[in-house]
């Protein structure tokens, strides 16, 4: 059975309590198939940390109060995004999850229950890939600065700028850019490569062209910056 990783926390905020899946959807209504998927792909969940002003002695926020830290043992190298989504609405903290299948590891987290980003859409994720190195400092004047340093970690394309460095709503907005265009580019290849009109076809290579432009832009300007 794979094991949680050690990270540089105080045993003051080891939890290391195992979490029943049924506690997960017991009080609410999901589909059959989402139950299945608790039962077929989760071997188990252990609530590893509980970060807060009582064990990490540092100060809580009125957004973040709590974070947790989930271990999730798979039982298949593939990382339901359904099944998180239920655990974010049903827990009110922010979470820190951590994957584990065999002797693999990867991590994740969600934008949750920050005022400027309570708009973001729960299943939006930042994962690190498998076995990806990553450090996370789990320090801060406050339990929301601590947060953000976690999100921070999964971002590569981050705002080096003296001015935007540590400012977490310019290196949101910027992964959100570079992912949407990143998206964008990737449909209009697709629907290049299908198009059968000349001129059509012409048109949609120019809004790549404007595309891929304004992304190289974006990730020179954060690489010229380093």
């Amino acid at each position: 059975m794979s094991l949680p990783l050690p990270l540089p926390l105080p045993d003051s905020a080891l939890v290391n309590g195992f979490i029943p899946k049924t506690k997960f959807y017991e009080k609410v209504v999901i589909s059959a198939k989402l139950k299945n998927d608790f039962v077929n792909k989760i071997q188990r969940i252990t609530w590893h940390y509980k970060l807060s002003e009582n064990t990490l002695g540092i100060n809580k926020t009125e957004a973040v109060t709590e974070i947790q830290i989930f271990t999730i043992e798979l039982k298949e190298q593939q990382i339901p995004k359904n099944i998180l989504t239920l655990i974010d609405k049903v827990i009110p903290y922010q979470i820190l999850y951590q994957f584990t299948y065999n002797e693999q590891a990867a991590y994740g987290i969600t934008l949750k229950g920050l005022t400027e980003f309570e708009k973001s859409k729960p299943s939006d994720y930042y994962f690190s890939q498998w076995n990806e190195p990553i450090q996370f400092d789990f320090t801060g004047t406050d339990l929301e600065q601590v947060y953000q340093k976690l999100i921070k970690a999964f971002i590569k394309n981050k705002p080096t700028q003296s001015t935007q460095a540590h400012d977490f709503k310019a290196v949101i907005e910027t992964d959100q850019k570079i992912k949407q265009l990143e998206k964008d580019i990737g449909l209009l290849a697709k629907k290049i490569s299908k198009e059968k009109q000349m001129n059509r076809k012409v048109d949609l290579n120019k809004i790549l062209l404007d595309k891929q432009q304004q992304l190289e832009t974006i990730q020179n300007g954060n690489n010229h910056a380093k």
